[in-house]
């Protein structure tokens, strides 16, 4: 899978890599590269992280013909042209394929594969790759897109080349929206295996951002989210896995996280990556039990823990792996640099096509040629389609009529509220649609978030899950679902899903 994309750096200079870049342009991997702990392992869907590269960020796969492109920044050193993704995508849905390497070192990140603590949900057991539109933000004023991981989506390179091995030293940053977490094993970008197993404690040294694993192990103060390190066999927030009240609950929209290690020494940095500096909420000796000396393998993971562990969520803007062991004057300047690239989370980006009203009641109308009388109804709590008309039934106009609101998930998308059984709202489980009463939950709010956008087949609206974005309202043998384009079930089916994913919104019947 990997051995085509692991260019050394002859083939990535092709790309437009620079080596070396004036200080008026500097990018985070030219800092670290000044304070002689250079990049080994660059990467970032946003931006450039030299201020000369002008290659290729990352590729995206469109659904409708499985052709690719690669999308570069606007200028070297610049923000990603996120123009040339949306005009290559209009019309069909995205994938992230590949998230290339910008160090020259080759290590670009791919579909990743099965391991030891999971097999993937693709039929051949790789994990599901990410919507090219789930995450979007600006930066500078410029739109651009992160990678926003889902339960199960992962990307890896198990051939890394250049990045530390056994007790060698090294340093990892990321940015990451610190909003978008869960308690599920594990999202992590750094060092892991290099065979998607677990080959013992300290074997990975990785950031790790979220509430923790469910084992009562690593936690910080307050109830999280925590920056941590996933060391293999344990998430760390200081020297003892069980708690540091030094690791703070974060609670910025977009979090710099900072990891860094060396011979029995090792720290957890962070801040806010949209202004001030970085605070240092643990630094010193490693942990006993297999820790001290450490035992990396060289692998990268984004997303996954190092036995392919998927069920974690977070987002991804940007991050590096550094050859040796930066000092906190290096990381401070990143930092300075992080902030200067001015992220935005602007809620606009979530959503187009015909505005809707919160307040509203409205239907829902599919615009498949078979089904253009059928309209987003429920039976209980299964959605479906139904035939449904100005003489129908009091009972069916209500169950085929729905009270737009804001977003319980995310206030930039929309929840549907049942008009028939208040306090009910349209939300996904097991990728079917439901209608099941609010219980006031994190996951039942982010189950029943869904961001509109145009209708794929240039009808009304199609409505994008917030939580899993490669997936779509669909109605598929007249029950309704969360679809993705092409992928593992029955109803992902390829055909008709433009069609099947798109409805006309108007006034609710009831």
């Amino acid at each position: 899978m990997f051995s085509g994309l692991n260019h050394r750096r002859s083939s990535v200079l092709a790309f437009g890599l620079v080596a070396t870049s004036s200080l008026a342009t500097a990018g985070p991997c030219d800092i670290y590269s000044s304070g002689g702990t250079p990049c080994v392992a660059a990467h970032s869907t946003t931006r450039a992280l030299y201020g000369a590269y002008s290659g290729p960020l990352y590729q995206v796969s469109r659904g409708s013909d499985g052709a690719t492109t690669n999308i570069t920044p606007l200028s070297a050193g610049g923000v990603a042209n996120a123009a040339a993704q949306d005009s290559f995508c209009a019309g069909t849905t995205c994938l992230i394929t590949i998230i290339y390497d910008q160090s020259g070192h080759g290590n670009h990140l791919t579909q990743a594969p099965p391991g030891g603590a999971a097999s993937g949900p693709q039929p051949n057991g790789f994990d599901n790759l990410a919507s090219a539109v789930g995450a979007p933000v600006r930066l500078n004023g410029q739109k651009a897109y992160g990678v926003f991981i889902a339960p199960f989506t992962g990307y890896r390179n198990n051939a890394a080349n250049g990045t530390a091995t056994g007790d060698a030293s090294e340093g990892l940053y990321a940015v990451f929206d610190g909003t978008h977490y869960n308690t599920a094993c594990c999202f992590d970008y750094g060092n892991a295996e290099t065979n998607s197993r677990d080959t013992g404690n300290g074997h990975m040294e990785a950031i790790y951002f979220g509430t923790g694993d469910g084992s009562g192990r690593g936690t910080g103060s307050g109830s999280g989210p925590w920056i941590m390190a996933d060391l293999e066999n344990g998430l760390f927030s200081g020297l003892s896995p069980i708690n540091n009240p030094a690791d703070p609950t974060i609670s910025s929209r977009f979090v710099t996280a900072v990891v860094k290690g060396e011979p029995n020494q090792w720290a957890i940095r962070g801040g806010d990556a949209t202004s001030g500096t970085l605070s240092t909420f643990y630094n010193g000796a490693r942990p006993s039990g297999g820790y001290n000396p450490m035992s990396k393998e060289g692998a990268i993971i984004l997303g996954i823990g190092g036995d392919n562990s998927d069920g974690a969520q977070g987002t991804f803007y940007e991050g590096v792996m550094t050859s040796g062991y930066p000092s906190d004057s290096t990381e401070n300047s990143v930092q300075a640099d992080i902030v200067a690239a001015k992220y935005v989370y602007d809620t606009s980006l979530m959503t187009s096509g015909p505005a809707l009203n919160v307040g509203s009641s409205i239907s829902l109308r599919a615009t498949t040629a078979c089904c253009t009388t059928r309209y987003i109804a429920h039976t209980g709590a299964t959605v479906n389609t139904q035939v449904v008309s100005t003489s129908s039934s009091t009972a069916l106009k209500q169950q085929a009529s729905w009270t737009v609101r804001t977003g319980l998930g995310n206030s930039a998308c929309f929840s549907f509220e049942s008009n028939d059984t208040p306090g009910s709202f349209i939300r996904h489980s097991n990728y079917q649609l439901m209608v099941n009463a609010n219980d006031g939950s994190k996951i039942f709010h982010e189950d029943a978030t869904f961001c509109p956008q145009a209708g794929l087949n240039g009808q009304g609206n199609s409505f994008r899950s917030w939580s899993y974005p490669t997936r779509y309202w669909r109605h598929y043998n007249a029950l309704g679902y969360i679809a993705s384009n092409g992928g593992e079930h029955e109803f992902d089916s390829a055909t008709l899903f433009n069609d099947d994913v798109s409805f006309v919104v108007s006034a609710g019947f009831a």
